[in-house]
């Protein structure tokens, strides 16, 4: 049996099988054998050609991907947002390859790719719709546009990207597994465990090949989240909804949307409205901040900022500006709100916050 023919069993007969405490056990093996032939199936799909135009180099501070259903006004987005020029038409399927752009904002270059829309069955091949997806695999974030009309498609999109194994805005569950040669499955947990019992969570082991193992779980997992801890193949990728075509929209349906989706961000692209806000959403979903660099008897350069990810440490910065400063770093110096006071000498491991300046002290030759 062909592995989508064998995925498709599986899946009716989970979608057949009631849940309860006495079937739980049984839909647990079945959900890891149907995430293995998954990754399975998506390791054969991109060993395979990925076709003309699905080959894509990443560039600037970071890379976003811009996925929605045809017609729903990506290239419009892009050319709004960014200095590319996507071609833009009232019919379905437009962009019939990946078209990037660089949106420049509070001093970061951020990388944007409009993708072929996607529709239903994409993640199962309808309309190149594997090697489409795949493409927000690699991306640091996922814009979805959604139609103002067309809300539903959002569970269609997050089902699609979850088939393929992105998990948009969930975090990595924290589970260990530290695999031994002998001497069975060691459970233990730092909570208790509402949504999984031990029966299924070393059926789920076995499937997966593991019959002795220490295993630490520090979070209240479900089947699907500790399976997704087993599955080397899962991305998880935060993800930002927009709502695009406002204009066309009554009050009383926008402002019923808006109390459905209080995070998503609403424009109107053909007319430029909220596009300020769009751009401001994604460079703080990204999580990035701005680090000024203060050579050695000069000031420091507010006009070009290092463009570096939330949480980044002093050694993260020195790696990023040439591969010798950490091997020859002696300090560093920072201004700004990660320090207590103007020009505090600090180490390779002091992480800094946005805006602060920092000069950095190598050894002398």
């Amino acid at each position: 049996m062909a592995i989508d023919d064998r995925i498709s069993k599986i899946e009716e007969e989970i979608k057949d099988t009631p849940y309860n405490k006495a079937t739980s056990h049984h839909i647990g093996k079945l959900k890891a054998k149907l995430s293995r032939l998954k990754e399975e199936s998506l390791q054969r799909s991109s060993s395979g050609s990925k076709g003309k135009g699905f080959h894509i180099k990443k560039s600037g501070d970071s890379t976003v991907v811009l996925v929605g259903f045809p017609s729903v006004g990506k290239s419009t987005i892009l050319n709004q947002i960014t200095n590319a020029d996507s071609k833009i038409g009232e019919y379905e399927f437009t962009t019939l390859e990946i078209i990037p752009g660089i949106m420049e904002y509070q001093g970061a270059k951020i990388q944007i790719f409009d993708i072929p829309g996607i529709i239903t069955g994409a993640s199962k091949g309808r309309g190149r719709g594997k090697e489409i997806l795949s493409v927000s695999r690699n991306a640091d974030l996922i814009v979805m546009i959604l139609d103002v009309f067309n809300p539903q498609h959002l569970n269609v999109i997050m089902e699609e990207l979850r088939n393929i194994g992105i998990r948009p805005n969930e975090s990595v569950p924290d589970v260990t597994v530290k695999k031994r040669r002998m001497g069975g499955i060691n459970l233990s947990s730092t909570i208790p465990l509402t949504h999984i019992d031990d029966k299924t969570l070393r059926s789920i082991l076995n499937e997966y090949g593991t019959h002795s193992a220490d295993v630490l779980i520090r979070d209240d997992v479900t089947i699907d989240q500790f399976i997704d801890s087993m599955d080397i193949s899962c991305s998880y990728i935060p993800m930002l909804v927009v709502v695009n075509k406002i204009d066309l929209a009554d009050p009383e349906h926008l402002q019923k949307m808006k109390s459905e989706m209080p995070d998503a961000v609403f424009i109107a692209a053909d007319r430029g409205l909220n596009i300020g806000e769009l751009k401001k959403e994604i460079f703080e979903k990204l999580e990035l901040i701005r680090i000024y660099l203060k050579p050695q008897g000069r000031k420091a350069d507010y006009e070009e900022p290092l463009i570096v990810r939330r949480g980044s440490t002093v050694e993260d910065v020195a790696a990023k500006l040439h591969r010798d400063f950490v091997r020859n770093f002696r300090q560093a110096r920072v201004w700004g709100i990660s320090v207590k006071f103007p020009g505090q000498k600090v180490g390779l491991d002091h992480q800094l916050q946005d805006e602060d300046v920092l000069r950095m002290i190598l050894k002398k030759k």
